[in-house]
């Protein structure tokens, strides 16, 4: 299948997709210290040929998607390092370019007819903030000033040839319409996946299907979701976007476990349904209009081989 191919085609074709799991775990699974401001985005500075093997081990897992190393690259984090602006941009850069000779390092040994995109990732300014911000959108900007934070970064993913946009983890419904208006002015194919409060509203309280209204005006989403979120919320939210929505919908939660943002610290999680893993919710989470399923946080390329197998196999039984 053609690589340029591009989502929205996918997803009119009819196609589900795989979307890549955990970068950061796995940068640390290999010895990266993300105990850091930048988190994953230090490895872009530090070993960014770990980040290209990262992305090969998904690619050779199943995943459809390699979402970038840039959810914490900003100018204003790498400037904390010393970096100036053209020397942060030009690393924003390089995450695209990671992605991709992963893709072409897969191509080169594998005949496939699955298509291998890259996703720009377009993380929150929480993120930057680096105080759990992300999971409460608890911050307060001006319209142009969230365009100013996000602008520059966007800008680069475009110019190094990202396939689209994956405006991820979004708390905020401010903070929404900023990015929105950015993928306009560049005229960029995108998802805009959310963090949560429950399974009807974001995490700074706007409800799901407000969003949904906001986001179905742009031709250019693609796709709406949530990401970095506990694995027993999908369901509920998917369910309140397919009332809200004729989008495709996209998925990809943090494994069964819970993130407390104070202590930077995982622990059991209550309530996870099916058997607590991506590859146990899948057929659910697809009869709920689901078309993009992956991992966020504390998931690995197991647990999207095992995805990959479920989703392929068209049984949702």
């Amino acid at each position: 299948m053609p690589q340029n191919t591009t989502l929205s085609t996918l997803l009119s074709a009819g196609n589900d997709l795989v979307l890549d799991g955990a970068l950061a775990t796995e940068l640390e699974a290999h010895g990266c210290d993300l105990e850091d401001a930048l988190w994953s985005a230090k490895v872009l500075l530090e070993q960014p040929d770990l980040i290209k093997q990262v992305h090969r081990d998904y690619f050779d897992a199943g995943a459809s998607v390699a979402i970038t190393a840039s959810y914490q690259a900003t100018p204003q984090g790498f400037a904390r390092r010393g970096l100036a602006e053209a020397e942060a941009l030009d690393l924003v850069a390089l995450s695209v370019r990671l992605a991709d000779e992963a893709r072409q390092e897969y191509l080169a040994v594998h005949q496939t007819r699955r298509p291998l995109l890259v996703a720009g990732s377009v993380g929150p300014y929480g993120a930057y903030l680096a105080d759990g911000s992300e999971y409460r959108g608890d911050y307060t900007l001006s319209p142009a000033e969230f365009r100013d934070f996000h602008r520059p970064r966007i800008a680069a993913l475009v110019g190094a040839g990202a396939d689209f946009l994956a405006c991820e983890t979004l708390p905020s419904f401010a903070e929404t319409e900023a990015v929105l208006s950015l993928v306009a002015e560049f005229d960029v194919e995108s998802w805009f996946t959310f963090t949560l409060r429950d399974g009807g509203h974001i995490s700074d309280g706007t409800p799901l299907a407000e969003v949904a209204a906001l986001l179905r005006a742009e031709p250019r989403v693609a796709a709406v979701g949530v990401n970095c979120v506990p694995l027993e919320l999908v369901t509920a939210a998917l369910g309140t976007l397919q009332e809200a929505t004729d989008a495709p919908l996209v998925a990809y939660p943090n494994s069964g476990e819970t993130y407390d943002a104070v202590t930077k610290t995982w622990g059991p999680s209550a309530g996870v349904q099916g058997n607590g893993t991506l590859a146990g919710n899948a057929a659910d989470w697809l009869d709920r209009g689901a078309r993009l399923i992956g991992g966020c946080c504390r998931t690995t390329p197991r647990d999207i081989a095992a995805l990959a197998a479920t989703m392929t196999s068209g049984d949702r039984a």
